[in-house]
């Protein structure tokens, strides 16, 4: 469970998957996983032949079963840049296989291999009239049941009642591990899942520098030595780029209570700083910044053979238009396994909750104190601000439908979430904190 703590007396919380230095390698998926939910979206907003020029630079696409609840799957829905309900599954792996020459070693290699673990798992939902937007992360040690799936060996691997969520990539193997994991994801939030994405932590670095730096709030120094380069940052604002953006978004040892929760808040704080600097900093507008973007994510991401350029430019369209306030990220509401206090479950009510918001395309609302585990809210900050109705961003591509009629207007009320849901709408303005 990961509630805040910052404005209240909570207890501390377990500190899940809280291990000994590991490997700098196998924590640098945060950056990428962020990267590709916030930024790739927004980034194939430039034009349409940019794009398909970028489209060609990445690497071959993925083989992908669209995966439905219970197994069950219909055709994906039409998308167009005002209406169309998207799920896109991000998946990173901490594999080291393929990864170069400082990752071929034994040690290595027996950590992890072929498909990897999938430590990071980002479902990005946008509702069906484009008002609404959530980036919900499952924890990598949520205990899941998963369903049945196809394996890369020609069989199915069968359903089991109960393992971590990081093992789904494992079990369909190097071509089909990421349809197993969008078949374990449909079932947690029961959505159909129709796109996805997989990326290994390789250009990681590349990847924060192609972002140009993003400005976090640190409400508390944070020192961690369990991260490459090793983090000693004060208090106040911090410029971060590079391989230090990536150590910030690796940390656990120097946020929160430490673990893998922590690092989950500490990422959302981190990405609704950067959503903020894309939409109020010009990139969107900026076609040679969108370029670059887009082509260091494609050159670092294997998309689903379900995905294509004139979709991605659908997505990103949409996106723009949604507005900060009505974006949401969020932990999947989770509370402490009471057999093992370093694993999560599903928490029955929060996910009853979840699962009716986004099958209705209701747009989601956090409960009040509900930050993550690692966030305070920024001095002067609103504790939960309003969501705006929909327009269209600054430099967006039209802000009328094909008809004429003006851009879609919310057409539900918001879905208020329990307090195991924890995160922020990317307009709240947090810091970063340990406790």
């Amino acid at each position: 469970m990961s509630e805040e703590t910052g404005q209240g007396s909570r207890a501390p919380i377990a500190r899940h998957g809280r291990l000994g230095r590991g490997h700098p390698a196998r924590h640098a998926l945060g950056l990428i996983g962020i990267v590709m939910a916030v930024v790739l979206v927004s980034a194939t907003s430039v034009a349409a032949i940019a794009t398909w020029q970028v489209f060609r630079q990445g690497k071959p696409a993925v083989a992908f079963q669209v995966m439905g609840p219970s197994g069950k799957a219909t055709a994906a829905p039409e998308i167009s840049a005002y209406s169309g309900e998207v799920n896109m599954l991000v998946v990173a792996t901490d594999t080291r296989t393929g990864q170069g020459a400082g990752f071929q070693d034994a040690a290595n290699q027996a950590a992890s291999s072929g498909a990897g673990n999938n430590d990071t798992n980002l479902l990005i939902h946008i509702n069906k009239d484009h008002t609404s937007m959530a980036v919900i992360s499952l924890p990598r040690d949520l205990e899941v049941a998963f369903p049945a799936c196809k394996n890369d060996q020609g069989g199915t691997t069968p359903a089991t009642s109960q393992a971590m969520l990081n093992t789904a990539l494992d079990r369909g193997g190097d071509k089909l591990g990421l349809s197993c994991a969008a078949a374990a994801v449909s079932e947690l939030t029961g959505v159909q899942i129709n796109y996805g994405a997989l990326i290994t932590f390789d250009g990681v670095v590349s990847m924060s520098t192609a972002i140009g730096g993003v400005t976090v709030c640190l409400a508390t120094p944070l020192v961690d030595d369990n991260v490459t380069p090793a983090l000693d940052l004060p208090a106040g604002n911090v410029p971060l780029v590079g391989a230090e953006a990536g150590a910030f978004l690796r940390s656990r040892h120097g946020v929160g209570f430490g673990g893998d929760t922590a690092r989950i808040s500490n990422q959302q704080v981190f990405m609704s700083s950067m959503m903020r600097q894309i939409v109020n900093g010009g990139v969107l507008t900026n076609p040679v910044k969108l370029y670059g973007l887009a082509s260091t994510a494609l050159k670092n991401v294997e998309l689903s053979n379900t995905l294509d350029a004139a979709t991605l430019v659908k997505i990103g369209v949409a996106i723009r238009a949604i507005g900060l306030s009505n974006i949401v990220f969020l932990q999947y509401p989770s509370v402490d396994d009471p057999a093992d206090p370093n694993r999560l479950v599903p928490d029955e009510a929060g996910v009853a909750a979840l699962k009716q918001a986004l099958q209705s395309n209701q747009r989601i609302q956090l409960s009040p104190d509900s930050l993550g585990q690692s966030a305070v809210l920024a001095p002067g900050a609103t504790a939960t601000p309003a969501p705006s109705a929909t327009t269209p961003a600054a430099g967006a591509t039209g802000s009328a439908s094909p008809s004429g009629s003006a851009s879609p207007s919310p057409s539900s009320s918001a879905a208020v979430l329990p307090s195991t849901a924890t995160g922020q709408d990317a307009s709240q303005q947090t810091c970063t904190a340990k406790k």
